[in-house]
């Protein structure tokens, strides 16, 4: 796993406050900022991320339910469709970073109950175990 895609889960494992990750993502150029914030996206659908954990996700991240990026992620939460966030314009790229680890943390959380509680080879749920 990469130093990027080690951030990012611990992120979603809250293992890393918000705070540390709207710095650490503020900190990086905007091409760098569309990047991180389509990983996130396909992490996000790879997790199972469905259109139903869209409003907790937002709620949880401190977002309004009428911000773009929120409207356009309920409209279906695919790989595709959320990768779609990285076109924002830059003023929304934080809010589509914070919305997306909301909902990556969500499913995920929901993936490792429902499959991977009992094992599996993906490493972030091996730490998941180990943290309780």
């Amino acid at each position: 796993m990469d130093e990027q895609a080690e951030f990012l889960t611990m992120l979603a494992l809250g293992e890393k406050s918000m705070l540390d990750g709207r710095e650490w993502f503020n900190g990086h150029t905007v091409e760098e900022r569309r990047d991180i914030v389509r990983q996130l996206a396909y992490y996000a659908a790879q997790a199972g991320a469905r259109a139903d954990d869209v409003e907790p996700s937002a709620r949880e991240a401190g977002l309004k339910m009428t911000f773009t990026p929120v409207v356009m992620a309920s409209k279906a939460p695919s790989a595709g469709h959320l990768t779609l966030l990285a076109n924002l314009p830059e003023h929304e790229l934080e809010k589509a970073f914070r919305l997306l680890v909301a909902l990556f943390s969500m499913a995920d959380a929901r993936r490792y109950a429902t499959y991977c509680a009992d094992g599996c080879t993906h490493e972030w749920h091996r730490r998941r175990r180990e943290h309780g």
